[in-house]
């Protein structure tokens, strides 16, 4: 587990953890052999902020696993969190109604 969370990890920490989605996101939560940076046990999300060392093939394991165990995974760049914090809680959101059945796929 890190204990300095990135300049994107803080600001879209600071989003989930205020409510602004209605639900409860928890930090730095373990799942299986995996850290996730937050997770919404609730609906079984998982927010990552990425920097330039993710995607390869370790990430794609880490999200395969992740969802066969009931996990969805959303993967932020963290320039997009920091560039866009407002459009990338807002895909959270969607992410979040269509979990709920607010908002099913097309």
């Amino acid at each position: 587990m890190r204990h300095d969370a990135t300049d994107a990890e803080t600001l879209l920490w600071w989003c989930l953890r205020n409510g602004e989605l209605g639900v409860h996101f928890r930090r730095q939560h373990p799942i299986g052999r995996y850290i996730v940076d937050f997770v919404c046990l609730e609906h079984n999300l998982i927010v990552e902020s990425d920097g330039s060392q993710h995607g390869g093939l370790y990430d794609a394991k880490r999200d395969a696993f992740l969802r066969s165990v009931g996990f969805t995974v959303q993967r932020f760049w963290s320039w997009d969190v920091i560039r866009d914090l407002d459009g990338v809680v807002g895909e959270i959101s969607d992410e979040l109604d269509r979990l709920r059945g607010k908002n099913p796929p097309i």
